[in-house]
């Protein structure tokens, strides 16, 4: 082992340099560009501790979470149920054999059964939204046996092979091409173009309900039941992608139902583990599972499934039946959305719309450079926010559902404060 290697342990007081020794290993280690780039946002120190909304870091600092993950933290961080439940399976058993009967992956298939809408009744449990994904594509083909998918533009599935060819911005899947053949896209929200693009070939449609990384983009109110008649028509499998707008984000228990549409497949992740454990998963109707009857081993996953993380979602799910997460979201979006809104109206010529559903908002600048330096304001303030991978232009607000009337006026009260620093700014530097 290198010597300058060697210590780990980072156990220095003093948070400056603290921060600096992390970074010097992420620069080693890990990610160089990532370092460079959270330090220039502002978010350049070290997160020791987490409960609720809130994040502490190694100053003693506190910062108020409305990135979430972004998504995973709907329950707030170390929810005290979901924590319970994983360190009580964590002294039983917290890996399984995958030969014997796993009953904390049975009973998790049997609740999602129960919350999930229409005929999905069938669960396959993962490791992560991607894996999720990239299973709900294999049934697809498999079940069909057609070769083809239409995806939407500025779609976002995860990066892996499968998932980033369903994606939708290139600036991701340039530099690892060719991806997988038989992958289109089409604009988001436009029925026509999907029906143009839907034909006998067509395995699966691939779709977000509300496209988050494209920076919270809702769609028309007659274009996911006219998706579901396309796909009927066609004999084609619609997968809907919830991984991020599932379970009480937008204030639904999952967002296809504002506009009452049962998908074919279903990918979960990010919040099925409680803000403690990563989990994914892709639920399915009868027909789409019976490409398990002949071969059960057709699809399989080391750590999917086990015990551990089924726990934390299995505690996970107890909440959003019972914990009035969905109600939550509701009204603290509603308050949020407003808040933010009447911020996009005192700044016309600097915020382009505010958008949302639930406690899934995005902000819209006019000049990305602006929206970077709102964040910059936002770090400064000890308010962790971010742009849509997909969309620059866009910051997202993805607070957990916790979150109280008081701590949104805040975020309100601090986005106004960075969105004025950031004019006077801007102003400078024209003048300059």
């Amino acid at each position: 082992m290198r010597p300058e290697t060697r210590d780990l342990r980072l156990e220095t007081r003093d948070p400056e340099a603290h921060a600096n020794e992390v970074a010097e290993l992420y620069i080693k280690h890990l990610n160089p560009g990532w370092a460079t780039v959270v330090k220039f946002m502002g978010y350049g120190v070290v997160e020791t501790e987490a409960e609720g909304c809130w994040i502490t870091d190694s100053a003693s600092d506190r910062w108020l979470d409305c990135l979430g993950g972004p998504g995973v933290f709907t329950m707030g961080h170390r929810h005290p149920a979901v924590v319970e439940a994983v360190e009580r399976q964590l002294h039983a058993m917290p890996l399984s054999s995958h030969l014997l009967l796993n009953e904390k992956m049975a009973q998790l298939a049997a609740a999602l059964a129960d919350l999930c809408p229409g005929d999905l009744q069938h669960a396959f449990i993962c490791n992560s939204g991607a894996e999720a994904v990239e299973g709900a594509l294999k049934i697809a083909r498999a079940y069909t046996g057609r070769p083809k998918f239409v995806g939407a533009l500025g779609g976002f599935h995860g990066k892996t092979f499968g998932a980033l060819s369903a994606s939708g911005r290139e600036q991701y899947k340039t530099p690892f091409e060719p991806l997988l053949p038989g992958f289109s896209h089409v604009p988001f929200g436009d029925r026509d173009a999907l029906a143009a693009a839907v034909d006998n070939e067509t395995a699966a449609v691939v779709l977000e309900p509300v496209q988050c990384e494209a920076g919270i983009i809702i769609p028309p109110e007659d274009y996911l039941p006219a998706v579901r008649e396309i796909c009927d028509r066609a004999g084609a499998l619609l997968i809907l992608d919830e991984i991020q707008s599932g379970l009480c984000r937008t204030g639904k228990t999952f967002a296809c139902e504002w506009w009452d549409v049962t998908p074919d497949l279903m990918c979960l992740g990010k919040a099925l583990g409680g803000g403690v454990m990563p989990i994914g998963a892709f639920v399915g109707s009868d027909d789409a599972w019976s490409v398990f009857h002949d071969n059960p081993l057709i699809h399989t996953s080391t750590f999917g499934g086990n015990p551990l993380a089924c726990a934390a979602a299995l505690a996970a799910l107890k909440l959003v039946r019972e914990g009035g997460l969905c109600e939550a979201a509701l009204e603290r979006g509603s308050q949020l959305l407003a808040g933010l809104s009447a911020i996009g109206a005192d700044y016309p010529d600097l915020i382009r719309e505010v958008r949302g559903k639930g406690l899934l908002v995005g902000v819209e600048f006019a000049d990305a450079d602006v929206g970077g330096l709102a964040i910059a304001a936002l770090a400064q303030r000890r308010i962790l926010c971010a742009y849509g991978l997909n969309d620059p232009h866009t910051l997202r607000f993805e607070p957990p559902a916790v979150i109280t009337e008081a701590e949104v006026d805040h975020v309100c009260a601090m986005l106004r404060e960075a969105v004025d620093q950031a004019k006077m700014l801007m102003g400078l530097a024209s003048e300059a």
